[in-house]
Order: structure tokens, then C-alpha cells, then sequence
């Protein structure tokens, strides 16, 4: 008697998270393995941990907030941005309590493959993971209509003009750049590119990294 093979099943899904709330982390991880097709493989609770974590899983998909520490609002776009540069395989998904269209303008461009509010519900949140792991996009009513109300907005008057150089270190830094890698990005010291990146939070009137790739989003620099 010959039996026939079994078909092989659907590929699983690898989901990571990405939150500074352990607590959310723990609720997500419950309600997604609930689903068929998901499993919730890693979690992270800080860009550094993301990072690592990220390299040492290879997960297919990201879930990503956007606040990862009490000192920077944006951090997450940092994370976004480096994670789209080294992983381009792995799709981010912005899951976040934050929400205007400039905001959702740059994490798109960072590389997020979709963007979704915190309190949407777990059928919208899985519909998103399907879309986005097959290579599409997903946002929320909300976030949709957010991004087109950016993408249809005049850009803002530019503050202090930026010098060319200046310019070209600000777009490394929205690549997710540390100053050394700046520095050897341009061919030149570390110090030169702190004093460059100086420059630039100044004239933003802004004092973090993300706050000035934020504010030069808005200012249409970026």
C-alpha cells in the first residue's frame, strides 16, 4: 500500500516585537499566536536590543513602535530606517499611539511598510501582518487618510538654511548614521561629523537626533 505525501504546509510567519512596555509586548505575543500562520518569535524592549535582535532572528515581519525610551519620542524612526538599510527583506510594521501625517511621510520613507494605531483591533492588526508580508502595504483608516493629508499639504517654510554639507549629513542621519559612521561615510573624523550634526539640531532648534530627521521631514528637506 503506498501512501501519498503530505502537501507542505503554509510557510509560518516570524513576527518580532519591538515595544518598551513589557506588558504590551506580552498581550500582543498572546493574541497573535492565537492566529493560524503566526508565530511571535522575538521580542526587544530598546532600539539596541532591536537591533541585535532582528540580525540573530531574521524575522519576516517587524512591529515596531515608535516611542522606544522616556528620551526621544522618535527613536523608532531611527530604528526603522537602519532596519529597512541592513534587513531589506524584513517588512516593519509601525504599530503606535503617535499619529499626524508628517510623522506617518517619514516612517514610509524610513522604509515601514505600513502603519497602524495601537488601538486597532486584532482583525485589522492581523489583516496588516498578511498585507505587508506578502509584499504590500497596510495602514489603517486613520493613517491612510493621515498620509494623503501630508502628501497633499505645502511644504512648511524651511527654517535656518542648511549648508550643503550639512544637508548631506542630515540625510545619513535619516538613514540611521551614528557620527563614526558618518565620519566615514564623508572621509572625515568623528568630531568633524559631531560638529556637522551640532550644526544641524541647532539651526532645527531641536536637541535629538530623530526630533531634527523629524523636523527636516516637515520642513520638506528630507
Amino acid at each position: 500500500m503506498t501512501t501519498t505525501p503530505a502537501e507542505p504546509s503554509a510557510e509560518i510567519l516570524r513576527i518580532a516585537i519591538v515595544d518598551d512596555h513589557a506588558i504590551l509586548r506580552q498581550g500582543l505575543r498572546s493574541v497573535l499566536e492565537r492566529e493560524e500562520g503566526l508565530s511571535v518569535v522575538a521580542e526587544a524592549a530598546s532600539a539596541d536590543e532591536a537591533l541585535v535582535m532582528v540580525a540573530e532572528q531574521q524575522p519576516h515581519i517587524v512591529l515596531l513602535d515608535l516611542k522606544l525610551s522616556t528620551s526621544k519620542d522618535r527613536e523608532g524612526l531611527e530604528v526603522c530606517a537602519m532596519l529597512s538599510e541592513r534587513h531589506p527583506d524584513v517588512a516593519v510594521l509601525v504599530l503606535t499611539t503617535f499619529l499626524d501625517e508628517q510623522l506617518v511621510l517619514r516612517a514610509v520613507r524610513a522604509g515601514a511598510a505600513g502603519y497602524v494605531v495601537k488601538d486597532v483591533d486584532t482583525t485589522g492588526l492581523v489583516r496588516a501582518i498578511r498585507d505587508v508580508s506578502r509584499g504590500g502595504s497596510a495602514f489603517d483608516p486613520r493613517s491612510a487618510a493621515a498620509m494623503v493629508k501630508g502628501l497633499n499639504a505645502p511644504p512648511p517654510e524651511p527654517p535656518t538654511k542648511l549648508t550643503a554639507r550639512e544637508l548631506e549629513v542630515l540625510g545619513l542621519l535619516a538613514a540611521g548614521m551614528s557620527n563614526r559612521m558618518i565620519g566615514e561615510r564623508l572621509f572625515v573624523s568623528e568630531t568633524t561629523a559631531k560638529f556637522h550634526v551640532g550644526n544641524i539640531l541647532r539651526k532645527l532648534g531641536v536637541t535629538r537626533r530623530a526630533e531634527a530627521v523629524y523636523e527636516a521631514s516637515k520642513a520638506g528637506l528630507l
